[in-house]
């Protein structure tokens, strides 16, 4: 029989609120700030380009999957080496991808939800994006927020559910973690040892995995707390 659940963790980007046309829009704006300030370095590179850069980078030094800002300031500087141009525009440009990173809207049910749920169970975070809670507006909501490149270990590995858990002050067989990435959330908390619930919001695209068998299945907060509701009564 599965164990009262003592807490619940999220996962934020595509779960709390969706994430592709805000990346798109702050790359957007990034390559503008940049085309102003270092023009000889977006002559030569374009959005796509500067992309395939840092993916070429993240395959070379794979750690760096752990902090994105990292990854994304480390090839810039590199492009910013190739063309001869100094990095006294590094810090502003990164200044200014973050602003426009976490410029989220939340999903319409979010904030009630959280509301709503906090009043059942303690809140965390659990993720391996840069969204600052603070800026955005939702930090109250969450007793803990653990991020991979704070943490240095990003998911699916057992050791970031672990110790979000040992922040929560609960044994991740009496925590439950939210996420819309079969891989990442689901089956990185499951194999954690905590039950998991998979997000899948009708407007984003989930990508099937197969032998993942999720605890639940919920398509918005609301789902999640009458589902939650059900396994508090055990």
């Amino acid at each position: 029989m599965k164990r009262r659940p003592h807490a619940l963790l999220f996962d934020l980007d595509d779960t709390l609120w969706p994430i592709a046309p805000v990346i798109a829009s702050a790359e957007q704006s990034w390559h503008d700030w940049l085309s102003q300030r270092v023009p000889a370095l977006t002559e030569r590179y374009g959005i796509a380009e500067l992309r395939s850069q840092r993916m070429a980078l993240l395959e070379r030094q794979p750690e760096l999957i752990v902090d994105l800002y990292n990854l994304r300031r480390v090839a810039l500087a590199q492009a910013l080496h190739e063309i001869g141009a100094d990095h006294r525009h590094l810090d502003g440009a990164m200044a200014h991808f973050a602003q426009c990173r976490n410029a989220v809207t939340p999903y319409a049910d979010v904030a009630p939800g959280l509301l709503a749920l906090q009043t059942l169970l303690p809140l965390g975070v659990v993720t391996n994006g840069n969204a600052d809670l603070a800026v955005i507006g939702l930090q109250h909501h969450f007793k803990v927020n653990l991020a991979a490149s704070r943490f240095g270990l990003a998911k699916p590995d057992p050791a970031i559910f672990h110790a979000a858990c040992a922040a929560m002050g609960v044994a991740p067989e009496h925590a439950v973690y939210v996420g819309d990435d079969l891989r990442l959330d689901v089956q990185g908390a499951q194999q954690a040892g905590m039950r998991a619930v998979w997000m899948r919001r009708s407007d984003v695209k989930h990508a099937e995995l197969a032998g993942v068998e999720p605890d639940a299945i919920c398509h918005d907060l609301h789902d999640l707390r009458h589902w939650l509701e059900g396994q508090m009564q055990h």
